[in-house]
């Protein structure tokens, strides 16, 4: 009975975050995930579009996901992974070799990425898009709306 950990923003959630959880939850028994405060994003340099409330709260409501504590900077790993008896510390490839440090402490692993999709990639594109495009968006979001309200 695995407990495994892993750590992330998670903002603008997709399909890779969905898919790494999932694969992680089925290493172990039980999958703590750490969403990055609003604070210590500042300190990595990142803004979140979505708060850290609001993050842990998508984290929390996935079945996979046993419990959600909030990452407050880098060095909390090796506290979390002795309290709550961490056996498996897992990430995606895309931090290889940054945490191998942790390995004198439980097994690390580097998952592999989804493919095609990223947080940061999606705020590229969105940021590129132009005000008609986001006004079309908009005008097409609010036609689906009146749609769905008049079928119930």
């Amino acid at each position: 009975m695995r407990t495994v950990i892993t750590y992330g923003t998670f903002d603008l959630f997709h399909i890779g975050h969905l898919n790494l959880l999932e694969r992680l939850a089925a290493l172990g028994y039980k999958l703590i995930v750490g969403v990055s405060t609003d604070e210590f994003n500042l300190i990595k340099g990142k803004k979140s579009i979505h708060s850290f409330e609001e993050r842990s709260r998508i984290i929390s409501a996935l079945s996979c996901v046993d419990k959600v504590i909030p990452e407050n900077d880098w060095e909390q790993k090796f506290d979390d992974i002795k309290k709550y008896g961490v056996s498996l510390f897992g990430i995606g490839a895309d931090w290889k070799g940054k945490f191998d440090d942790l390995s004198s402490l439980c097994e690390v692993h580097y998952l592999p990425r989804t493919s095609n999709v990223s947080s940061t990639e999606i705020k590229r594109s969105l940021a590129t898009m132009k005000k008609d495009d986001i006004q079309n968006i908009k005008v097409y979001l609010d036609a689906l709306n009146t749609i769905v309200n008049s079928l119930e």
